[in-house]
């Protein structure tokens, strides 16, 4: 993805909601199924809440019963940025927006076998749901 956008914390905390800056933002996890992680047939994509960069098909989502909405794969290689996370004491790969640095989850490797293999385990508040993409 081009064109990175760079924004000034202030104009980060007036777009976004307390919870969408808190997990965007300063890398934090919203509670598990506090948001929306349901699976359903709607045909759609999910954006980043930050720039509106397309970045997982509602096709890929899955079930994985930890709380968190959880996808197989990522609309394409070049929507995220995956990183090593060495914080809580755990080694894990941070996912964010390509875009926007957007700090989205983490990526496992306890997805579904049959497909990738991959649990892209994905904060609700940031991303936002597009029907019909």
């Amino acid at each position: 993805m081009r064109n990175k956008i760079v924004k000034h914390e202030d104009e980060w905390r007036q777009q976004l909601t307390p919870e969408q800056y808190r997990v965007t933002r300063e890398q934090g996890t919203e509670p598990p199924f506090s948001g929306d992680y349901r699976v359903s047939d709607q045909h759609g994509i999910y954006h980043c809440v930050c720039c509106s960069a397309p970045l997982f098909e509602n096709e890929h989502k899955f079930d994985a019963g930890c709380g968190w909405p959880s996808f197989d794969r990522p609309l394409g290689q070049h929507n995220v940025e995956e990183r090593q996370d060495a914080s809580h004491g755990m080694r894990r790969t941070e996912v964010v927006c390509a875009r926007c640095d957007a700090h989205l989850g983490h990526v496992f490797p306890d997805g579904p076998p049959e497909t990738t293999g991959l649990r892209y385990c994905i904060n609700s508040v940031a991303i936002d749901f597009h029907d019909g993409e």
